[in-house]
């Protein structure tokens, strides 16, 4: 019974973001979870090598490319994506980016990529697979929120903003697509080693003082959060809805 309650064989799932890092490794995660996975990435053929990782398995796998930061390539990529094996059960947003500059000549223009690229593709996708999980009777969506859903840190405040909403929509949608079987969850990760955290990673002393913030006394790994990912895509979590799962290593608790 235990082992069937994170069984995601039959199921398919649509990972973006899943070109490298924690995209690419909850994508491989869900696969070896059993579900087919199309991986999408900005790039044309830019998740060849997380599909061809996932092909070493039984399970099936598609490489879509889509700009996140462009309305008419989500709606290309959820149209594509719902013509695969009936139909989408597991959504992961994982495609983000960010930008980082003082607040006060912060450019338009890029405060205005990172909204579209971390929440509006995210809630773009959640709208168009929704109707397809409805009558399924079932669905799971999953967005990344972040430490900064929690606080306000400093010279990111696009990026701040977008995962402040994130946070906020998951509940919004988890409020009104929970009575349909559909639960609605978000992943927050901590200090995680990937491109976005190079800069800190490279500053000696910033990364010594987040090592010291952090209780497990260590970055995250991409690795750490496919367990989570597991979990939030299959029966075990159909309980849990409109929840912001923190996965720090103990940063929010210090």
């Amino acid at each position: 019974m235990t082992t069937q309650l994170f069984n995601l064989k039959g199921k398919t799932a649509l990972v973006t973001g899943a070109s490298r890092g924690l995209g690419k490794q909850i994508a491989m995660g869900l696969a070896a979870a059993g579900a087919d996975v199309i991986c999408s990435s900005s790039r044309e053929h830019g998740c060849e090598e997380t599909c061809s990782e996932i092909a070493k398995s039984v399970s099936k796998t598609w490489d879509i490319a889509a700009d996140l930061s462009d309305a008419k390539s989500v709606s290309a990529l959820a149209e594509q994506a719902l013509s695969v094996n009936d139909g989408i059960d597991i959504l992961v947003n994982v495609g983000g980016t960010i930008f980082r500059s003082p607040a006060i000549d912060y450019p338009y223009d890029e405060w205005q990529k990172v909204i579209k690229v971390n929440l509006d593709a995210s809630f773009l996708l959640a709208q168009a697979f929704a109707p397809k999980m409805i009558e399924k009777g079932q669905g799971k969506i999953i967005n990344i929120a972040s430490m900064l859903s929690y606080s306000g840190g400093m010279t990111v405040p696009a990026y701040t903003a977008s995962k402040h909403a994130i946070a906020g929509v998951t509940k919004a949608l988890a409020n009104e697509w929970a009575q349909y079987n559909i639960q609605v969850n978000a992943i927050a990760p901590g200090y995680f080693r990937t491109d976005n955290t190079q800069a800190l990673q490279d500053d000696p002393g910033r990364n010594s003082e987040i090592e010291k913030r952090i209780p497990a006394g260590r970055w995250g790994e991409a690795e750490d959060l496919i367990g989570t990912a597991i979990f939030l895509s299959s029966r075990a979590s159909d309980y849990v809805n409109g929840h912001i799962l923190a996965v720090d290593g103990g940063w929010l608790a210090r």
